[in-house]
Order: structure tokens, then sequence, then C-alpha cells
């Protein structure tokens, strides 16, 4: 066994875990393919809790080979923001013959949407929601209805005699491991107020909540570190492209750290190039996050924010052996990503 193993000489290298992206969608909108490819929003209801990433993502996706090669090592990747209640997001690695070779946890959260991508992806249907109190009400409406079914199921199970068994509803099974605290919600929320409006639900229910984008977040630092929320912020390496970017910055990331928020850094994928997540934390750096927090942002805090830090985002003893080698300082634009090891095998090297 010592004889097969591999020695690599590091010296003068920087050796960090695999950077792990918290939200994109790689392999939901395959890479250079178009419509065929696209499998990210099913908008046909704006309630699709059932829908699985697992189904759609597609393994051969070129981005996974460009993410691996840069250093990602771990996606959360899976719906888009059309829907209220858009499926279920997977984490898994950006190596693997098959998805579920690739997996690390499925699901790992459920998304939901506020503000414009829903109100735009139904308006010309003239079919809700066609606001933002629509959304809300959706949202919330599902969610009882699942603590509904909830209680049905619990009855039964208490008394199969003399209670009936609930119809089996693949939505509102879905939705129960949210109410379990199974899984959090994972919620697309730009503007100040959405995001408020995303934490106001979250406690009605008492559900487990991450704030996804969060782009004017950094202007409420105060209530989100009062609430306890963590927050994935980004893109920032776009352009303001509608309305509720308006505020979008790249000093976000650092003004939400320093205020003691746990700030993780995304792509969101394909909006950003997955294979340049490093990159979006050297910009934040240089906007003014500090260099420790940025490279958190995209190893630990992205692994603890999506609940996946038992086996990735630090290098220790019993977990995934998901390892980069890089010939300079990781946050710097000319350094080369040398190696690439994932579950203890090299898939890169230079």
């Amino acid at each position: 066994e010592a004889a097969a193993s591999e020695v690599i000489d590091a010296k003068g290298c920087h050796v960090l875990p695999g950077f792990v992206d918290a939200h994109c969608h790689v392999g939901m909108w395959e890479d250079s393919v178009g419509f065929e490819g696209d499998d990210g929003n099913e908008t046909s209801d704006p309630v699709m809790p059932h829908l699985r990433a697992i189904d759609a993502i597609y393994h051969a996706d070129r981005a996974f080979v460009e993410a691996r090669e840069n250093g990602v090592t771990t996606v959360v990747t899976g719906p888009g923001s059309a829907n209220v209640i858009g499926g279920q997001f997977a984490a898994l690695k950006t190596y693997g013959r098959r998805v579920e070779d690739m997996m690390i946890k499925e699901p790992v959260a459920m998304k939901v949407a506020f503000g414009e991508n829903p109100k735009t992806a139904y308006h010309d249907k003239r079919q809700a929601p066609m606001t933002r109190m629509a959304t809300a009400a959706l949202l919330r409406e599902n969610l009882i209805k699942a603590a509904e079914y909830k209680e049905l199921k619990e009855e039964y199970e208490a008394d199969k005699e003399n209670c009936d068994k609930p119809d089996y509803d693949m939505k509102m099974e879905a939705l129960l491991k949210v109410l379990k605290g199974e899984i959090p919600l994972k919620a697309h929320a730009h503007r100040a107020d959405d995001i408020l409006t995303a934490i106001r639900i979250a406690k009605e229910f008492g559900l487990a909540i991450t704030i996804e984008h969060c782009t004017e977040g950094y202007l409420i630092t105060d209530i989100l570190r009062e609430e306890n929320v963590s927050v994935i912020t980004g893109p920032f390496l776009t352009d303001r492209s509608k309305i509720e970017l308006r505020n979008q910055s790249a000093k976000a990331p650092g003004i939400l750290s320093k205020a003691g928020i746990k700030t993780a850094i995304m792509t969101d994928h394909p909006c950003t190039p997955v294979q340049y997540l490093s990159l979006c934390a050297a910009v934040a750096v240089k906007e003014g996050m500090d260099e420790t927090e940025a490279l958190r942002a995209i190893t630990i805090n992205a692994a603890e924010i999506a609940g996946i830090d038992d086996r990735v985002g630090s290098l220790e003893v019993g977990k995934d052996a998901d390892i980069i080698i890089i010939d300079g300082h990781p946050l710097e634009l000319r350094s080369r990503v040398l190696y690439t090891i994932i579950n203890g095998q090299v898939v890169k090297r230079v």
C-alpha cells in the first residue's frame, strides 16, 4: 500500500482545501448548449419543491472540468429562481463518472425565490406571482399545507385503526424536509425588503434559512447579525442588469464579514463562470474584505453554510482528501493550480 502512494513535491507552493462554490448552477445550464441543455427552471408551475437537481445535472458538462482545473472541488448546484419554490439543491464533487459518484449530499437545501425573478417569469402568463405579495403568499400557503400534511401523517401513524392514511403528495413530502429542519430554505433575495421578507417567513415557521445573493444585505448588517443569518454573496463580476441590482457592490462581502455575519462567495455559474471563484474572492479582498476571510468564504464558510463541512472545506483528519496545490498566492490572478486532488485521487496535474 505504501509503495503505491505518490509523493508530491509542493515546495514553494500553497496547499489548500479544495474550493467550494456554495451557490451555482453547474450542470443545470449546460455550457455552450443552449435551450436543449437549459434545465434549471421548470416554469409550468411556480411551486415545484419536488424537483431534484440530481435529475437534471449533466455530469459531463465541461464546466465541471474547468472547475476542478481551477481548484473548485465542490459545487452546490440546483434550480434557478424563476419559481417561488424551485426545488432541491445538491452538493457534489466536480469529478466522477456519474452524478451518484460525485454526490456529497442530496438534498442540501430547498430553493425559494423572492423579488423580480418570479414576477418576471409569471407576469406575461397573467398568473401568480405577479407581485411580491403573491410570492410570499404562495410560499406561506404551501408551508401551511405541508404542516397540515405532516400532522395528518403523524395522526395516522399514532392511530392507524381510526385515522385515514393521507394520500401521498410528492410536493408536500419534499417540503417536510424543510419543516423538520433537515434542510434549510435557500432564499434568492437581492433587495433589502426581499431579504427581510424571507427572514420573516422563515421565523414564522421556525425554519432554517440562508440568504443567497444578499445584494443589499450590506445595508442591513445589524438586522442580519441580530437574526444570526448566514449569507452567500454574489455574483458581483457582472453588470447591474436589473433594477434590484442597482446597489450591487463588490464591497458587500467585506462589509458583511466585518459585521460578524458568516459569509460565503458564489459564482452563480453561469452568471460568472465557476472557474473564476477564486477571482471573485480576490476582487472582494481588493474591495476591502480581509484576505483570510475571503479564503474562508470559498472554503470552510461555504461548506458550513451548505451543511457539508463534515466532509469538505478544510484539511482535517477524517475529511475527504480534496486538496489543491497552487504555485503562488491563491488569490493572485496569475497563480496556477498545479494539482487538484479529489477524494485522494489526482484529477489534474501540470
